[in-house]
């Protein structure tokens, strides 16, 4: 234990936060720039706002969109489910290219790749067009990917949770602020001198603009990990360059990514399906203006300043206490009352009833996301991009489908839809309750008193006997040790079982 208290004791004169044997951050300081943590922060997850911004810039503009291009309820069912269906085997590339080259290229190259389509959604001129310029820029949405393996990589098991949390739900914010942000832009043109069928073609210069200057923002200013960017360290040898097949294969074969992949396609599938539903939704029920539209749907976006980074929270101080147990409840909990919220909205017939309804619902529901990506870091320590993958793939899968199902044509009212969807929460969330690692247990049951199983068995279980003797699975070990928090508070002050030979404190 001394090596350990010694190289603790000097890590806070290289790092402006605390940090742990990995020189991840224990603490997540949000009014500080500080590089490498707190710098990385903030770049990933404006470079997701800026995205989100861009994805959902059409919908608040879709009464005027429609009438110009001649859009039909179909025309516009298909390039809702156009611009988050892209997304779908991104994100699952995305975490790859992750695992293998660092969030920062990734992150960065996928940016500017699509923002060339944001650009071209001002010169669309049919159905066709506008389908496919929506469906391209939707691929940027699969930054969330990035952004959530980039805070993985940087904060620790204590505070993980809430780091993706806040990135996350900080980012989803560009969700509900482009519908205020796109009708204010376009009055402003239309009121300059443009006619409305030009202005709104102009406003999209705005959001293709910032997504572009974050991209370079990250190239510029990001780093990969604490200690370096991922060509340097693996060129110096720190790092080891590793298999994609090996790393595929240990993601896709864990269950436990799997049932997240469901259980997130009915959280963020949702969230994705009511930003693009929404703003039309109360404009032609409720007979409103389109910016007061727009104002109402920003609402369930905007929740994400708050909900989003307190289901990461929530997430970190049932860890505390319950451990990894108390995280897989706290989601199902609040995944679950998100359902009911969603069944009742769509029974709300009146406008006050609705908007608090829809106000209540977004919360749970945007918490529940966060409280998922309180879990996915812990799945898989040599996959954890490919399941942030799997995961984030999952919800755009949820949101195609129950777009296809519920939302597209004229087969479900928009209100009866929202009721369907919440019945759809409700049932795909119990799979949760399936989800168990052998060191911490599940829902229902701890772990074996048979068979005492550690951090150490679970994570090297990715590595085998040739890639240890290589030292492969050192990053795997120093995980291992500082994970064993989730055992919960009771369990982590009565434990005396002690580390592995191999841990890091016995290095």
């Amino acid at each position: 234990m001394e090596v350990q208290g010694t190289v603790r004791e000097s890590e806070p004169q290289e790092f402006a936060l605390p940090v742990d044997s990995e020189h991840k951050a224990t603490e997540l300081r949000l009014f500080s720039m500080a590089p490498p943590h707190m710098r990385a922060f903030h770049l990933s997850w404006f470079s997701f706002f800026s995205c989100f911004l861009s994805s959902f810039a059409a919908p608040p503009l879709l009464p005027i969109i429609r009438d110009n291009l001649n859009l039909t309820a179909t025309d516009i069912g298909n390039a809702g489910i156009a611009s988050v269906s892209g997304a779908v085997f991104a994100r699952i590339a995305m975490g790859s290219a992750c695992d293998l080259f660092g969030p920062r290229l990734a992150s960065a190259s996928l940016i500017l790749l699509t923002a060339p389509a944001v650009y071209f959604t001002s010169i669309a001129s049919s159905p066709v067009s506008f389908l496919l310029v929506r469906f391209f820029t939707g691929f940027s949405l699969s930054t969330f990917v990035s952004t959530q393996f980039w805070m993985s990589s940087m904060f620790s098991s204590p505070v993980v949770g809430t780091a993706n949390g806040v990135a996350a739900g900080w980012g989803n914010l560009g969700g509900g602020a482009t519908q205020l942000i796109m009708p204010l832009v376009f009055a402003i043109i239309r009121d300059i001198g443009a006619i409305k069928f030009t202005a709104w073609r102009i406003s999209f210069f705005i959001p293709a603009l910032i997504q572009t200057l974050s991209a370079f923002a990250i190239l510029i200013f990001g780093q990969d990990l604490p200690d370096g960017n991922f060509a340097r360290l693996q060129k110096s040898g720190e790092k080891q360059k590793d298999e994609f097949s090996r790393v595929f294969y240990h993601g896709v074969t864990n269950y436990r990514g799997w049932i997240l992949a469901l259980t997130y396609g009915y959280c963020f599938g949702v969230e994705l399906t009511v930003d693009n539903i929404i703003a039309e939704y109360f404009y032609d029920r409720f007979n409103l203006k389109l910016h007061t539209a727009g104002i109402i749907a920003a609402s369930f976006g905007l929740a994400n300043i708050i909900a989003r980074p307190a289901g990461g929270w929530i997430s970190d101080i049932m860890a505390k206490r319950f451990g990894m147990r108390g995280r897989l409840w706290a989601l199902w909990l609040v995944q679950t009352l998100g359902g009911v919220f969603c069944v009742i909205l769509g029974q709300m017939g009146s406008l006050t009833a609705s908007i608090i309804v829809m106000i209540i619902f977004s919360v749970f529901v945007q918490a529940a996301c966060g409280l998922t990506f309180g879990v996915v870091p812990f799945v898989s320590r040599r996959s954890l991009g490919v399941i942030s993958g799997m995961t984030g793939g999952g919800g755009n899968v949820g949101a195609v489908l129950t777009q296809l199902i519920f939302f597209k044509g004229s087969k479900y009212s928009k209100e009866t839809g929202i009721t369907l969807m919440g019945v759809m929460i409700l049932c795909c969330t119990l799979p949760i309750m399936l989800i168990y690692f052998p060191q911490w247990g599940g829902m229902f049951c701890g772990t074996s008193e048979n068979k005492i199983a550690t951090e150490e068995d679970y994570y090297l279980s990715e590595w085998d006997s040739k890639e240890k003797e290589k030292g492969l699975h050192q990053s795997s070990l120093k995980f291992a040790d500082n994970s064993r928090s989730e055992r919960g508070r009771s369990k982590v002050n009565s434990s005396t079982m002690p580390p592995s030979e191999n841990s890091p404190t016995h290095v």
